[in-house]
């Protein structure tokens, strides 16, 4: 182990977005990576690659871009609130979070609702609606 590993000035890509919960699991982000969800500084690495302080590291969720800018590194995963000291949502990726939130809740608003459950005849119309059948 180097020097810089002991005294906590980086870490893994895969295990600090483990310890700072943004996966459940190690495996969940290391998959995440290989699969470019995840880049770090604008580049698209292993998940062995090593986090710096002051990195920035963009992970997509849900088709957006969330980009964090790392204040430390975890010495091991604790609990949320604790995880959440570790790293700062940029400015505009809150306010392009905050605009697809914004969008998604408009388009529900649109979407016809039932207070009940539709029954059989019900849902088969709307499997021929969806589907695009007459």
């Amino acid at each position: 182990m180097s020097e810089a590993d002991e005294t906590g000035e980086r870490a893994r890509l895969d295990k600090w977005l483990w310890c700072s919960r943004f996966y459940k699991t190690r495996s969940l982000a290391a998959q995440a990576i290989a699969g470019g969800k995840a880049h770090l500084n604008g580049e698209r690495v292993k998940p062995a690659h090593a986090v710096r302080l002051g990195d920035t590291i963009s992970v997509v969720f849900h088709g957006v871009v969330a980009e964090f800018k790392v204040l430390s590194i975890p010495a091991r995963r604790g609990p949320a609130a604790q995880s959440q000291m570790h790293y700062v949502e940029t400015p505009a990726s809150a306010q392009r979070r905050e605009r697809f939130r914004e969008q998604h809740r408009l388009a529900n608003l649109s979407r016809p609702y039932s207070e009940e459950k539709p029954d059989k005849r019900e849902r088969r119309a709307l499997l021929k609606l969806q589907r695009g059948q007459d």
